[in-house]
């Protein structure tokens, strides 16, 4: 498996994404080739994409931003998909995440995951993640 960040707008990479997106998060609106480039060219978040035999299965992003306390690293919208799972390409994507946070300068690396996403919570447990105890709010408009 190879990883690369997306860094430029493509055609292929923009329709993997938008295909990869209902697999992680079915009620998430279509993903726009707006939004897709406003991602690409935001400084702070990095796309990356998994490919496999030539084939685009698996993303996610690490989004970095600086705070007060400390510059904070999220890994988030981590899929790989439905064909190909379960042959180690989750935990390879979250070792690559972690070792480009460290690259960075990252301290620490957060992440969530749902709770009825029992594999994936599984993984980042495996890998060495911890379960923090907190409150996640959302304020919808």
């Amino acid at each position: 498996m190879k990883i690369r960040e997306i860094k430029r707008y493509s055609r292929e990479a923009f329709k993997a994404v938008s295909d990869l997106i209902p697999q992680l998060s079915p009620e998430s609106p279509p993903l726009s080739e707006e939004h897709f480039r406003k991602i690409i060219r935001t400084k702070g978040t990095h796309l990356f994409v998994a490919e496999y035999r030539n084939r685009i299965i698996g993303m996610f992003t690490l989004a970095t931003y600086p705070i007060p306390t400390t510059d904070k690293y999220w890994i988030e919208d981590v899929v790989i998909d439905k064909s190909v799972r379960g042959k180690g390409f989750g935990r390879e994507i979250i070792n690559y995440a972690i070792e480009f946070a460290r690259q960075q300068g990252a301290e620490n690396v957060n992440l969530t995951s749902r709770p009825f996403r029992t594999e994936a919570n599984r993984l980042y447990k495996s890998i060495g993640f911890t379960l923090r105890e907190t409150n996640a709010y959302r304020y919808n408009f």
